[in-house]
């Protein structure tokens, strides 16, 4: 692949200038928002959770750098293609339209080979430094992402069910690269990982349903005026996680004192849901939001101290 600078103007250069050097740093900056670094550095946190829980102890710290980088590449990539796909969509959507793509920081084509060579690197470390198996999940993870659920946002609601896949793949491919298998407790942190998503998600889309909206993206607020049916699917979901995030208690993921916390938090998240259920503001939505992301790195942090 070539670099990411064109033959015109290369990004760098012995004979630049400093006046250049601000205009340099904004394209890697564009490069950068291209990878939804946030979003890169919470499956980053699922997956070192997921390979120090496999690991228990005796995983080897080249093994987790190279689960790690290979991720957020792989992850990068994945948001980059995501971005390179809905690029004329995330232009009528305020919260998206500075965007790299939409803003013309960035060319299309840019966007499409720096994503695919994230793609390409990221996977390739991880098959090299942590294993078939961890390389295979992200790969599932990667196309699931951009080829499936991507493309399903503007044709059906369903298409949240389908995007919770692939977000919760991340803690396997971290105890895939610590075991080289995948048990129950693996899919233990699947389930709780996924059942997580629908409240943050359906949250989210209820602050932002008149940009989904006006982009043509099929999300479940859109014909929910009262706000009645989200509020019912985040309630729904947040009750099913209850058990979801006991279950590591009950097949030895975790030790006795995990079991309360656990719950605590799961009764703290149903309650945020059930507040939004009975009041479709925008404000209960945002505490949704704010407790979706207290959840899910405290129990996180309660199995890693709790084992």
């Amino acid at each position: 692949m070539k670099s990411l600078a064109t033959v015109d103007q290369p990004l760098l250069a012995v004979s630049q200038s400093p006046a250049d050097l601000p205009a340099v740093g904004s394209r890697l900056a564009a490069y950068l928002s291209l990878t939804k670094p946030r979003l890169v550095l919470l499956v980053l946190v699922t997956v070192a959770v997921g390979f120090l829980l496999g690991a228990r102890g005796g995983g080897h710290p080249s093994t987790l750098a190279a689960t790690l980088l290979g991720t957020a590449l792989v992850a990068g990539g994945a948001g980059a293609l995501n971005q390179w796909l809905e690029r004329s969509r995330d232009a009528l959507m305020r919260r998206t339209a500075s965007r790299a793509l939409p803003s013309g920081r960035l060319s299309p084509r840019e966007a499409l080979s720096f994503g695919l060579a994230l793609g390409i690197v990221g996977t390739s470390i991880l098959l090299l430094g942590a294993g078939s198996l961890a390389a295979s999940v992200a790969l599932a993870t990667f196309v699931l992402y951009v080829a499936v659920y991507t493309p399903l946002k503007p044709l059906t609601s369903l298409n949240t069910v389908v995007g919770a896949v692939p977000g919760a793949l991340p803690p396997l491919i971290g105890w895939g690269a610590a075991t080289g298998r995948l048990g129950i407790e693996a899919w233990a942190l699947f389930l709780i990982v996924f059942l997580w998503q629908f409240p943050h998600f359906l949250a989210i889309a209820w602050i932002y349903r008149d940009d989904y909206r006006r982009a043509g993206f099929r999300m479940l607020t859109a014909g929910d005026l009262r706000g009645r049916m989200t509020g019912c699917q985040a309630v729904s979901y947040a009750l099913a996680l209850i058990p979801a995030g006991l279950l590591p208690a009950t097949i030895g993921l975790a030790g006795p004192l995990y079991f309360p916390g656990a719950l605590a938090l799961g009764l703290i998240y149903l309650g945020a849901a059930a507040r939004f259920w009975l009041d479709a503001s925008d404000l209960e939505a945002r505490r949704l939001l704010r407790t979706s992301f207290v959840y899910l790195p405290t129990i996180l942090l309660l199995l890693l101290l709790l084992k």
